[in-house]
C-alpha cells in the first residue's frame, strides 16, 4: 500500500490543510477525535483511506500530515480547534513568538 504525507506550510497552508483534513474526515466517517465507528477491523490498515491516515493499534486514525508555520497563533488554531484530538502534537510545528 502506498502512503501520502501532506506538508502544510505557512499561514495559508496550515489553514487550508486544516479544512482539507476536516473534509477528509467527514468523507470517510472519521470523528473529530480520530475514531471511526464504522471501522470493523480497528488496528488493521487494510482500507484505501489509510493511504492518507495512519491507524493506531487502538483504532484511532491520525492524518499523515505535518503543519509548520513561524507564527504560533496559526498553529494554535489547529491545536484548539474542533479536530484538535485528531493530530499528534509532534505534527504541528511552529516558531516562537518574540
Amino acid at each position: 500500500m502506498r502512503e501520502v504525507i501532506s506538508i502544510h506550510l505557512g499561514q495559508g497552508g496550515v489553514q487550508v490543510g486544516n479544512q482539507c483534513w476536516e473534509l477528509y474526515c467527514l468523507e470517510h466517517g472519521i470523528d473529530p477525535d480520530g475514531r471511526m465507528p464504522s471501522d470493523l477491523t480497528p488496528g488493521e490498515e487494510n482500507d484505501s483511506f489509510n493511504t492518507f491516515f495512519s491507524e493506531t493499534s487502538s483504532g484511532k486514525h491520525v492524518p499523515r500530515a505535518i503543519y509548520a508555520d513561524l507564527e504560533p497563533s496559526v498553529c494554535d488554531e489547529v491545536r484548539s480547534g474542533a479536530y484538535k484530538e485528531l493530530y499528534h502534537p509532534e505534527q504541528i510545528i511552529n516558531g516562537k513568538e518574540d
